[in-house]
């Protein structure tokens, strides 16, 4: 189990070659259990070598505990069961591109 903070919507967070944002918080049901995951976009706009960027879909796990408490900021903290099995993964990368049309699904 891991402490997951989740990140604020459409916030953008600035990286050494650009900036990505989340513009979405998901729940899928798969099976008997919820995966959360997050839909978001990465620009590459400060890179020395181009531009570009890409529409992906992050995946945290299988929410154990939604919400459970707040962290030192105010965001709130689920405990969240990471997905390793590749099988799984591949099953569930499957549902969510299907979903939301993103070319990259990956796991945390």
């Amino acid at each position: 189990m891991v402490d997951f903070i989740h990140p604020e919507l459409n916030a953008s967070v600035q990286a050494i070659g650009g900036h990505y944002v989340f513009i979405k918080e998901e729940r899928l049901d798969v099976e008997t259990d919820q995966v959360l995951y997050h839909v978001g976009y990465a620009v590459i706009d400060s890179s020395c070598c181009g531009a570009g960027g890409t529409a992906y879909a992050s995946v945290a796990g299988y929410i154990r505990r939604w919400h459970g408490r707040l962290d030192k900021n105010n965001r709130p903290v689920s405990e969240i069961e990471p997905i390793r099995d590749h099988a799984t993964q591949n099953y569930i990368r499957r549902l969510i591109t299907a979903r939301e049309s993103v070319p990259q699904v990956d796991f945390i």
